[in-house]
């Protein structure tokens, strides 16, 4: 397998991190889809990452995707329920389905900043993407509480998806002190930090 990404993105660091939990050799080619010569559309039409090229050349996108698939390839590091538990499946995807949002709202705000010329930029939009960030990490840290990890006491998907995202905060906009009002998701950030598949992916 080929995973086609950059060393910044946490929505790459999300399959990266599930590519080392479940112990799967892959590739890694690393992709600048802001540059003019990027050629992310040939294997992406979205002209996104990350991107997953497997053996028989057919691709994957989107990173929930990605790492669902993932996840079935080998039962090492179990990250999703296996069988008919739809209701903890579910709660988990929420998890992700939640960080991501805050990814999403955080990168359209810096999308604002940095692709667009200072006249044309809007703080009426850059100040809604806020908010979606600041609801988001108060309801991802009432959620988690004093419970050791996200979905319960196991490591799963859901934690794998709140630490890229909080990793990608602190890259991003270290002037957003989520630490300092989220004591529970610091905790966990801190204890997911420890593990060498966060170690090896620190977005750079």
């Amino acid at each position: 397998m080929k995973l086609i990404g950059s060393l910044a993105s946490p929505y790459v660091r999300k399959v990266r991190i599930v590519l080392a939990e479940k112990k799967l050799d892959y590739a890694f080619e690393l992709e600048n889809v802001w540059v003019p010569e990027t050629r992310i559309a040939e294997a992406n039409p979205l002209g996104k990452v990350p991107c997953l090229v497997m053996e028989d050349g057919s691709t994957l996108v989107d990173s929930r995707v990605i790492v669902e698939y993932l996840d079935t390839l080998t039962p090492v590091c179990k990250l999703l329920p296996a069988g008919g538990n739809g209701r903890e499946r579910a709660d988990i995807k929420n998890w992700e389905a939640l960080a991501d949002g805050i990814l999403d709202a955080g990168v359209l705000m810096r999308l604002e900043r940095t692709q667009r010329p200072p006249e044309q930029q809007s703080e009426a939009w850059i100040a809604r993407q806020h908010d979606k960030v600041t609801r988001g990490l108060a309801a991802l840290d009432a959620r988690l509480g004093e419970s050791v990890y996200c979905a319960g006491k196991s490591y799963t998907l859901a934690d794998v998806a709140v630490g890229c995202a909080l990793g990608w905060l602190s890259f991003r906009f270290p002037e957003i002190d989520w630490r300092g009002a989220h004591p529970a998701l610091a905790r966990l950030f801190d204890k997911l930090s420890e593990r060498p598949s966060f170690k090896d992916t620190v977005p750079q």
